[in-house]
């Protein structure tokens, strides 16, 4: 029987607590021109470092898709891993779906009284979905209804954070920097903040939804091959709720992460 291997990265802009067990490997994202932090840094390699402003933890995926060679390549952040049995997840509990399960996702987060645009567009900038949803017309037209479909719902799948086996991962990425390389070109964010600059980190949030079901619906995953997971850590929904309610019905647009 194969013995699949697994490498989990663990997106990292400063020192943290990191999970102990092989499996994971934190990374150092954004590390072009800074100094060494004591992890795996994401401009070694072919890279895309320098564009952490604007992709955030992606920076570290495209690393590791394009670094790595295990059989499962996952990415986790700093202060947020999946969870097995209510504490972070290790190889010894993964090792038995791996070959089975093609790839692992966070549960669904709910927006009950937002679809995932109606968020997007009262938290953020509604041109970063008008140009994605260009950039898809432009590069991948078969993928036009399932994006307007995903934006419609009121649950996705979010953070970025997943473990997938080696074709489905390069599946995603190859498809995933295509589209959002092309968004980043489209968009003028020199009047951006910092916290405004990371919108393609956003946008991915929605796209991954958006290929998950695609990928899906074409018959390259099924359905008993995705596996929910949790996580190791709650939410402050004392902070987060009022911020989600004055999105919603003031205008007041979200100016840092929480």
């Amino acid at each position: 029987m194969k013995q699949y291997t697994a490498k989990i990265i663990v997106a990292a802009h400063k020192p943290y607590t990191m999970p102990d067990d092989e499996m994971y490997l934190p990374v150092h994202v954004g590390a072009a021109g800074k100094e060494s932090i004591g992890y795996q840094r994401d401009d070694e390699g072919e890279n895309i470092s320098s564009l952490n402003p604007y992709f955030c933890e992606l920076t570290g995926l495209y690393w590791a898709w394009k670094n790595l060679n295990e059989d499962y390549i996952g990415l986790v952040h700093y202060r947020r891993h999946f969870a097995m049995n209510g504490k972070t997840m290790e190889y010894e509990q993964l090792k038995p779906y791996l070959g089975k399960i093609k790839i692992f996702i966070p549960k669904k987060r709910w927006y009950v009284i937002e679809t995932l645009q109606s968020h997007y567009e009262h938290t953020h900038y509604s041109e970063h979905i008008e140009k994605t949803r260009e950039s898809i017309l432009e590069k991948y037209p078969e993928y036009e209804k399932m994006f307007d479909k995903v934006l419609k719902q009121r649950w996705g799948y979010m953070f970025n954070m997943m473990i997938a086996d080696r074709d489905i991962l390069n599946d995603y990425c190859s498809w995933l920097f295509d589209v959002l390389f092309s968004v980043f070109k489209k968009i003028d964010s020199s009047n951006y903040s910092a916290f405004e600059k990371r919108y393609v980190g956003r946008i991915s949030e929605l796209l991954f939804n958006v290929w998950l079901k695609k990928t899906i619906e074409d018959g390259r995953i099924k359905k008993k091959e995705i596996l929910e997971l949790g996580f190791d850590v709650d939410e402050n929904m004392i902070v987060k709720v009022p911020a989600f309610l004055k999105a919603k019905f003031l205008g007041k647009k979200y100016e840092r992460s929480f």
